[in-house]
């Protein structure tokens, strides 16, 4: 029998696309589930991109490329960081990878050295415990609030620091919550993170996805000191509705890029050619079509919002950005459904909720909060509609 890595062992598969599995499978069987675990925009690519793409294909651009992505595509991204951001860069700070996940995977790879301590706040996106875990550091959860809009403050940052402290990750706007850091509250967090001399790995692949009018700012343009700190991911996923096309960056350091550089030229090798000349395009044309799709996000948004705080013992923050909320369902927790199940926690909820009542959601335990569900609203008003009347009726017949 095959010893696998102990390495494995850390880890868990991530239940987010294990959710958004199972939804499928059940509606292969032509069983009627509104899935809301999807972490991925409803609209299609929009059509000069997928052409881009095409054009490359017919063009026979189909080969290897350099290792961290073309030169014209670096100079597309370094372009939008001094545009968006007000940020500047060279190429050798800028590596593309095949989304943003591997490229935090590259980074933890590179930069994590066994027994360093990783500053997460919870609620926290599924995998940057588990990323490093596989780099033999150690994750430092620090819990937020939902009264303090699930945001880490300066005091907490500091008092997590300790002398084994590599990094600090910051999800601004935030997968599970939606919540964004203000300006004023990245400062607070840049002046700790200079003064105890740590780095921050900055996750922004939602920094397109705002509300209200909330400015999104990079906490590495809040000065030198906290940019040459900084470890900048970003990718077109997300904005672009780009997901499986696999593109994410990174700007850092000339020295950890090169390392990055080094350890995906011997595993993945070159982000995909077709989509790397797409990408250029993405990122060099104008993009108006970003505030239509907020705008449905928006509507959405509220909707949702508004119809969860009105189901008994449920409570849901509005977000600032992204496109997911994270309503809180600990009152219902104890009690017992038609069968008498007794839910006691996120994962007894979300099993309830598909099993019972064919809404497939992510049990917060996944983002270090128990007592919540993440829903994205990244799927029709109608399905929406549908899903939260179901939701309704689910939480409304515990007993």
């Amino acid at each position: 029998m095959l010893k696998l890595a102990r390495r494995v062992k850390k880890i868990k598969p991530s239940p987010t696309l294990a959710i958004t599995s199972k939804a499928k499978a059940m509606k292969a069987q032509g069983i009627d589930v509104i899935g809301f675990g999807a972490g991925e925009p409803d609209f299609d690519t929009p059509v000069h991109i997928k052409e881009a793409a095409k054009q490359a294909l017919d063009a026979g651009y189909t080969k290897y490329t350099p290792v961290p992505g073309s030169p014209e595509l670096k100079d597309a991204v370094i372009s939008k960081l001094k545009r968006d951001n007000g940020l500047e860069y060279k190429r050798e700070n800028i590596i593309v990878s095949l989304g943003a996940k591997h490229s935090i995977y590259n980074v933890a790879q590179a930069f994590f050295n066994r027994g360093d301590e990783i500053i997460i706040p919870a609620p926290y996106w599924v995998s940057y415990p588990d990323i490093a875990l596989l780099a033999d550091a150690k994750p430092v959860i620090v819990e937020t609030t939902q009264e303090n809009g699930f945001k880490m403050t300066a005091g907490q940052l500091d008092a997590a620091i300790t002398p084994r402290t590599k990094c600090v990750v910051l999800n601004s706007p935030s997968n599970p919550t939606g919540s964004a850091y203000t300006k004023a509250e990245l400062l607070k967090l840049a002046d700790v993170i200079v003064k105890r001399d740590v780095t921050v790995l900055s996750d922004e692949i939602y920094e397109k996805l705002v509300y209200d009018g909330f400015e999104f700012a990079s906490i590495a343009s809040l000065g030198e000191e906290i940019k040459k700190r900084t470890i900048l991911v970003n990718g077109l996923s997300k904005a672009f509705s780009m997901t499986g096309w696999r593109i994410g960056y990174v700007a850092a350091d000339k020295d950890l890029v090169a390392a990055m550089n080094n350890i995906q030229s011997q595993s993945t090798s070159n982000p995909v050619s077709f989509c790397d000349k797409a990408s250029i395009v993405a990122l060099n044309s104008p993009q108006d079509f970003m505030k239509e799709w907020v705008a449905e996000f928006d509507k959405r948004r509220r909707y949702i919002v508004d119809r969860l705080n009105a189901i008994p013992g449920v409570s849901c923050l509005l977000p600032q950005g992204a496109f997911y909320v994270f309503p809180n369902f600990a009152n219902v927790y104890g009690k017992k459904t038609a069968s008498r199940k007794k839910i006691r926690n996120s994962s007894d909820l979300a099993a309830y909720l598909l099993e019972e009542h064919k809404v497939a959601s992510v049990p917060g335990v996944a983002f270090g909060a128990d007592a919540c569900q993440r829903l994205s609203y990244a799927t029709s008003m109608a399905n929406i509609v549908k899903g939260i009347d179901r939701i309704e009726l689910a939480i409304k017949a515990l007993r």
